[in-house]
């Protein structure tokens, strides 16, 4: 696949399945050999493992939309700037459900290969919505935390 192919096949991802919660049609973009990467260590989820994901994070944000910001790719590799809103519904990292709309950007790090998305790794800026659900609270000078 050229490269704006394999954008173009991350981009109908978040679209058709991260942003509607419709895992049926995901063979279509994930292989059967995909893993998820976090702090270099790769796992390997599979199909099974990304319908999984995807349907918890929706338990927690049931309207969740992610919007493409940006995409870059170089061969197998694309890059897609993104910012996520969903309303916070679920326990989130041990945080009881606050009901709020909350937003956050990131980037997500894909590796496509076979006209398949193989690789998924990112990072996320969870600050504003950890301050938005109340989970942490900036302290000033003086103040007691």
């Amino acid at each position: 696949m050229s490269v704006e192919e394999n954008k173009q096949l991350v981009r109908r991802f978040i679209t058709e399945v991260i942003n509607t919660g419709d895992v049926g049609a995901i063979e279509e973009f994930i292989s059967s050999d995909y893993a998820e990467v976090h702090e270099g260590r790769e796992y390997p989820v599979g199909i099974e493992g990304a319908k999984e994901h995807i349907l918890g994070v929706r338990r927690t944000y049931p309207d969740l939309r992610l919007t493409v910001e940006q995409q870059i790719a170089e061969g197998e590799w694309v890059a897609t700037c993104i910012t996520a809103r969903g309303t916070h519904e679920g326990l989130w990292l041990g945080i009881k459900p606050t009901g709020r709309l909350l937003t956050f950007t990131g980037v997500n790090i894909n590796r496509v290969r076979g006209g398949r998305i193989v690789r998924h790794g990112g990072a996320a800026n969870l600050l504003g919505p950890l301050l938005e659900a109340g989970a942490i609270r900036v302290v000033g000078p003086g103040e007691e935390p």
